[in-house]
């Protein structure tokens, strides 16, 4: 069964600018500039890797890049390049080793060396993201994973990351601009600045917004603003009944919710513990809430959810942030053949792409 990938129109890329090179690094242009001012158009075979355990993400995005603005200007303006090359790629949410070629371009250099820049920054922005989604999804074993770093990093990045947060396994992003490429729409929890816009009220707070929202979403509200964590996902709980899907527990890891006050000793109690959401678990269970939801966040990774999991910690879903956008993924490309003939850099040689698909 043959496998889809976005068009280009997804992307809305800023197709001229690409073209002139605004947004390559200067060699590249130069180099443009140098082969066409001597006449000189060697066709090459341009292998692109990377160097990690990895989940392929920004494949699509770097498609349409080669796809939109591979060409060469003429007096007559623009010549389109796409249709003279030859491509071939995995896929988005691929698992890709360490030096695997997941990009393989072969034509005329001159029409696409300027867009190296730009089909290697997408791969490595993607790439880093699902493979960072993929690790945390595998580590909760199956429970949701809410896609939270949107405060973290620059706006204009949010539709390519929420893809490549889709694709490795996210079961949720938190804005509409993140979930834009799937058709989906961002989910939210009540937060702290709506319950303060309440005056430090979460009952209150979390009752409007379930009377707004109960019909077209899982209302979960965040009951950490007092930080008492137990008292508030009850009084919650009572206040909305069935309006109500879960609690969010985020305590800050400078603070110990009041809840563990009485149970410092043997284990560090900043933050979200094992021990407080146990607290509120047991104490939603006796009040008879045993369908309400706990979500975890604030400050998990890979490592962290492991553990949670590890020892039975009753969370269903965590949100997570920063550690997201945490690391490198860096790619590279390499001519590997020119004119036929291999041609590479010392220490560098053409890879098997066997598992490449073409790509029209």
């Amino acid at each position: 069964m043959s496998r889809g990938r976005l068009p280009s129109a997804t992307f809305q890329l800023p197709v001229e600018r690409m073209r002139d090179g605004y947004y390559s690094d200067a060699y590249f242009t130069f180099t443009r500039d140098l082969l066409e001012w001597d006449d000189h158009h060697p066709r090459v075979l341009m292998q692109v890797f990377q160097r990690e355990e990895s989940i392929l993400g920004g494949i699509d995005e770097a498609l349409a890049i080669l796809r939109e603005c591979s060409g060469r200007r003429t007096p007559d303006g623009w010549r389109p390049g796409w249709d003279g090359l030859t491509v071939r790629a995995l896929f988005d949410g691929d698992a890709v080793r360490p030096f695997e070629p997941v990009l393989e371009i072969e034509g005329t250099y001159t029409e696409f060396c300027h867009l190296e820049t730009l089909y290697l920054g997408v791969l490595a922005r993607r790439t880093l993201v699902s493979r960072n989604v993929r690790a945390v999804a595998d580590a909760a074993g199956g429970k949701p994973i809410l896609f939270f770093p949107a405060r973290f990093d620059h706006w204009h990045v949010q539709t390519g990351d929420g893809w490549a947060a889709h694709i490795a396994g996210a079961i949720g992003v938190s804005t509409d601009a993140q979930a834009s490429w799937w058709g989906g729409k961002g989910l939210g929890t009540v937060p702290h600045a709506l319950i303060a816009a309440y005056g430090g009220d979460t009952v209150a707070a979390a009752r409007r917004f379930a009377d707004r929202y109960a019909t077209e979403l899982h209302v979960t509200v965040l009951v950490d603003f007092d930080n008492d964590s137990v008292r508030t996902a009850l009084d919650v709980a009572d206040a909305l009944g069935t309006d109500l899907w879960g609690v969010r527990l985020d305590t800050s890891g400078t603070m110990v919710d009041r809840s563990l006050w009485d149970q410092m000793g043997t284990f560090k109690p900043t933050g979200v513990v094992p021990e407080l959401v146990w607290n509120v678990r047991h104490a939603l269970d006796a009040a008879g809430h045993k369908d309400v939801k706990i979500v975890a966040s604030g400050g998990f990774d890979a490592a962290r959810i492991r553990q949670f999991e590890e020892a039975g910690v009753p969370v269903d879903s965590y949100g997570v942030g920063s550690s997201l956008l945490q690391g490198a993924n860096d790619f590279t490309a390499d001519i590997v053949r020119v004119n036929g003939v291999p041609c590479a850099k010392v220490g560098r040689r053409e890879r098997d792409a066997s598992r490449l698909t073409p790509v029209g």
